[in-house]
């Protein structure tokens, strides 16, 4: 079986792979993760098997260009969650909650582990199955399946402890 031409490669995954990034580096960066994802999977698609499964080597690749880019918006989003604006409609004061509230949503998803993360993404965002987040993460699909499970029950936890630290302070 001839391999597909890369650019219907593109085509058929581009807009998930995107949303899939947006998810992993949200902002500006997405579509540069997007960019470098798709370089590197040209020059290596030429030493990939016609039968192998694109779409879980495409997220490995995008998984691994968002690792990479990971620290660098940390720095970023620090930065930018500590102005707060005030859109329209809102006072200074509700902006400012609001964007506390995200900060603690942001920093607990920003603290899982990479491969916790990159699963819970591709498994809640992207609707991925664990035999595909598996093959994109290099794991089992009953390990893909652990790290979701784990990303959801720290995403809990922390989110709980948030919470009643917020109401022991008032």
């Amino acid at each position: 079986m001839p391999q597909q031409p890369f650019e219907t490669l593109v085509e058929n995954h581009r807009d998930e792979i995107f949303a899939y990034l947006w998810r992993l580096v949200p902002g500006d960066q997405a579509e540069d993760c997007l960019q470098e994802t798709f370089l590197r999977a040209f020059r290596a698609y030429k030493r990939t098997a016609p039968d192998s499964n694109h779409r879980a080597w495409l997220y490995k690749i995008a998984t691994n260009v968002a690792r990479t880019a990971h620290t660098r918006r940390q720095r970023e989003m620090t930065r930018e969650l500590n102005r707060p604006a005030a859109p329209e409609g809102r006072t200074l004061l509700d902006s400012v909650i609001h964007s506390e509230d995200l900060k603690v949503v942001l920093q607990a998803v920003e603290a899982l582990p990479h491969k916790q993360r990159a699963a819970l993404m591709m498994r809640k965002y992207q609707e991925m199955d664990y035999k595909d987040i598996g093959a994109a993460l290099e794991c089992s699909p009953a390990t893909a399946r652990a790290h979701v499970y784990q990303a959801l029950k720290k995403l809990r936890v922390r989110l709980a402890g948030d919470s009643e630290r917020s109401m022991e302070a008032e």
